[in-house]
């Protein structure tokens, strides 16, 4: 594929915040290593309107200077950048920017997450060809064909290896079970107390029980956390297509969720995971409890093979030849 890309984002991992977004980054890369040549333009919006207009003339002069053949927007509000459209747009609709900001101090949708959607639907109905990572997201966008491309994985890197290797390796106790939850816990849409209100009933049986959080662990040690926990517990409020949930079937770790994203999808058929019916801690650990106690394993890296890095990135490129061709 003989073209240039512009990549625009407005979440990727710097040096000073490594744990940005990780999944960009491997999905980025993966389109390199399938001979794709693109460039990345990250910036912060930081939900500042003025930022943008700032941003605005700087894109569009880089759009110009290199002469890209295709504009591919991470996020909806990214598309704005090339309206009016100079070159072919594509858009990747990833979770907030189609269901809505949640303020970590209030717990509350935002008004600014509000404005967020209006400019992503926007984007979609402009836009040449559009990706979505989960199908819930597609109900709260324009009507018109979406690419379903949850986010890819990285095989090679969340892979099983002995729960007693990976403990050894982080320090932890042998004996005691864990519980992982995979994300920031001062996230409020994650509802980390929910998991913790889950976990304390799970305790009244089994006193040993463990749960830790991923505040602060870096992304190359995940697959230590993952190997090392005997389930993970998901709470949030919204996702698009939550790669810890894959990252974990890629190590066979048994999953334990609320329904959301394309969670139902990924645990679907999946014997020893689970998919709560309702968001009640009691309902969560019941069903923590019920992984906690099985002995069997799951087969969770043969039901995300297809989600391979290498294998998305060529579904991504098929987007980008139609976008090139004006066909769909």
């Amino acid at each position: 594929m003989g073209c240039a890309i512009n990549w625009v984002t407005s979440e990727f991992p710097t040096a000073e915040h490594p744990h940005y977004a990780p999944f960009i980054k491997q999905e980025f890369t993966s389109l390199q290593n399938a001979g794709i040549e693109v460039d990345v333009f990250h910036y912060r919006g930081n939900q500042d309107w003025k930022r943008y207009l700032n941003y605005y003339p700087e894109i569009r002069r880089k759009l110009h200077d290199k002469q890209y053949d295709l504009f591919h927007a991470q996020f909806g509000q990214s598309g704005i950048f090339d309206l009016p459209k100079k070159i072919p747009l594509v858009v990747t609709f990833r979770g907030s920017d189609a269901l809505g900001i949640i303020d970590d101090v209030t717990g509350k949708y935002t008004r600014k997450g509000r404005v967020l959607q209006v400019l992503s639907r926007l984007v979609a109905r402009a836009a040449n060809e559009t990706i979505a990572v989960s199908r819930e997201l597609v109900d709260h966008l324009p009507k018109r064909h979406y690419e379903i491309i949850p986010s890819g994985i990285n095989l090679e890197r969340f892979k099983p290896m002995p729960r007693e290797d990976a403990r050894t390796q982080l320090g932890l106790s042998l004996d005691s079970p864990i519980i992982f939850f995979g994300a920031n816990p001062d996230t409020l849409r994650k509802r980390f107390p929910l998991a913790e209100q889950a976990v304390n009933i799970v305790k009244q049986h089994l006193p040993a029980v463990q749960l830790i959080a991923a505040k602060g662990i870096p992304f190359e040690k995940m697959p230590l956390y993952i190997n090392a926990a005997n389930v993970l517990v998901f709470t949030s409020v919204h996702e698009g297509s939550p790669n810890i949930v894959k990252e974990s079937l890629a190590c066979n770790l048994p999953v334990v969720s609320v329904d959301v994203g394309d969670v139902k999808e990924r645990l679907d058929g999946l014997d020893g995971c689970y998919l709560c019916e309702d968001d009640k801690p009691e309902t969560i650990a019941r069903y923590l409890e019920r992984a906690l106690s099985s002995s069997k394993a799951i087969q969770g890296r043969q039901a995300v093979a297809q989600l391979d890095i290498a294998a998305t990135a060529e579904r991504i490129i098929g987007v980008y030849n139609r976008a090139l061709s004006g066909k769909h």
